[in-house]
Order: C-alpha cells, then sequence, then structure tokens
C-alpha cells in the first residue's frame, strides 16, 4: 500500500477532492437560491467528481483495501 501513497496520488487526489469540494459549493448555493435549473446542472457535476473520486480510489485499490480491512 505505502508504494501506491505517494506525493503524486496524494497531489491528484487531493485535486479530485478540491473539485469534488467546489462542486458541492455550487450545489449548495443553487439549493440556497432556489435554483433549480442550476440545481440539476450542478447536481449532475457533484456526482461526476464523487464517481472520479471513487474510480481513482478502486483503480489503486486503495478503497478495495479499506473495506477488506474491516
Amino acid at each position: 500500500m505505502q508504494e501506491v501513497l505517494d506525493d503524486g496520488f496524494l497531489r491528484r487526489y487531493r485535486e479530485l477532492l478540491d473539485a469534488e469540494d467546489a462542486a458541492f459549493d455550487e450545489l449548495e448555493l443553487a439549493v440556497e437560491e432556489g435554483d433549480r435549473e442550476h440545481y440539476e446542472l450542478d447536481l449532475g457535476v457533484w456526482k461526476e467528481s464523487v464517481e472520479r473520486r471513487v474510480a481513482f480510489l478502486e483503480r489503486y485499490e486503495v478503497l478495495k483495501s479499506a473495506v477488506s480491512t474491516r
């Protein structure tokens, strides 16, 4: 597992987290403003960002490892 968690991995994971956070902020703003049109668009962007992060973790078998240790 340690060979997977190098600086490049952590940098890319941080980028994915930041993208997910930014997408969630936009989604939250649409909810607060009652903007249904932007909500639908922002929800799709947020879901895609979550899927990219999960796929990244699965690709490196980090998610699989975390689940199998329980």
